[in-house]
């Protein structure tokens, strides 16, 4: 029987603490990054920049679990609005052209935020 390592990555975010949640959990080979949205400062911002700001995030938690963007093997997204999908893809294929990984887009009725255009649940393993 063998046990399995697990390491917990915080984002030091006040509602990992409120919500009882880590930013990710690297479980042996494999990384799950919770539902990551764009930081406040992109509050006015487009679905393509969030897009961006959120693949940014993303990248460095796959980093800091010691591991690349190519380990991703999988993408949920979630939209507010369907019609940001050609926006949202854009900035995804920009990221995960070569990488390909299995992905779905989901349009959602509400995020946390109002302001909130997209999130992304990530999953990746070496």
């Amino acid at each position: 029987m063998s046990l399995t390592t697990k390491v917990k990555i915080s984002s030091g975010g006040a509602y990992e603490s409120v919500f009882g949640y880590s930013r990710a959990v690297k479980a042996d080979n494999q990384l799950h990054i919770s539902g990551t949205c764009a930081t406040p400062d992109f509050e006015k911002a487009d679905a393509y920049e969030q897009t961006k700001s959120i693949l940014n995030t993303i990248a460095r938690v796959v980093q800091q679990a010691d591991m690349e963007m190519e380990d991703v093997v999988r993408t949920v997204v979630y939209v507010r609005d369907i019609n940001d999908a050609e926006k949202v893809a854009k900035a995804h294929l920009e990221t995960f052209g070569t990488i390909r990984p299995a992905s779905t887009i989901v349009q959602v009725d509400s995020m946390l935020r109002t302001w909130q255009r997209v999130e992304i649940e990530t999953y990746a393993i070496r």
